[in-house]
């Protein structure tokens, strides 16, 4: 069974939330900005940017199928 886009979509939020949260416990733990911290926020970046074209293709996908009918 393949996984819709929005359940990627979303997906990837929480994972861009998660690598968010550790990379701010990295930061007040650790006594400042080390290359795991900024490893962690490029994930989250990454993370969020798909997470939101996953859920921006969703609606597209959605939008094309309302039009065909």
């Amino acid at each position: 069974m393949r996984r819709s886009p929005l359940f990627s979509g979303v997906i990837y939020l929480l994972l861009g939330v998660l690598f968010t949260y550790f990379a701010v416990q990295n930061v007040q733990n650790d006594e400042g900005w080390g290359f795991f911290t900024y490893m962690l926020i490029f994930l989250a970046t990454l993370d969020f940017g798909s997470g939101l074209r996953m859920i921006m293709l969703h609606f597209k996908i959605k939008k094309q199928i309302k039009d065909k009918k």
